[in-house]
């Protein structure tokens, strides 16, 4: 696989889990990426060709988190996050990586942060499920 990640390399990844690894960064908070400056980082995200073709990655992903069946993501939750980390460069000279969905995806906000900032996804809290009056001991 290349050192730039793509769509095309991940969609040939099946499982939740084998596309989290392939686009986990391990970075760290306050590291320096387009999203670091703020007034063009706003700028760019409420651009309408930002919007088109979010439209378009949440439509091909199907609205999933890392565009796995499954995952679905409900409401407006859905964060799409550009495989590769965009620098200031990319958005001056418009870039492919910028706007390209071949290297953008659908992705929850805590599967964004964990993919830029290290958090293992197998420590995420199991789901309990919920009996009407469980947290009610006097019932």
């Amino acid at each position: 696989m290349s050192s730039i990640r793509c769509y095309s390399e991940l969609a040939l990844l099946k499982s939740y889990e084998e596309r989290f690894s392939y686009l986990r960064l391990d970075g760290r908070v306050g590291e320096e990426t387009f999203g670091f400056d703020r007034i063009l980082n706003q700028q760019f995200y409420a651009s309408t060709e930002w919007k088109r073709v979010r439209d378009i990655v949440i439509v091909r992903d199907n609205g999933c988190d890392l565009g796995v069946d499954g995952h679905e993501i409900y409401g407006r939750h859905i964060v799409i996050h550009h495989m590769n980390p965009i620098t200031l460069h990319d958005i001056e000279y418009r870039t492919d990586l910028l706007l390209n969905p071949e290297y953008l995806i659908s992705t929850t906000h805590s599967t964004h942060n964990a993919i830029h900032y290290g958090e293992d996804i197998s420590s995420k809290s199991i789901i309990v499920e919920r009996f009407e009056n469980d947290t009610c001991p006097w019932r």
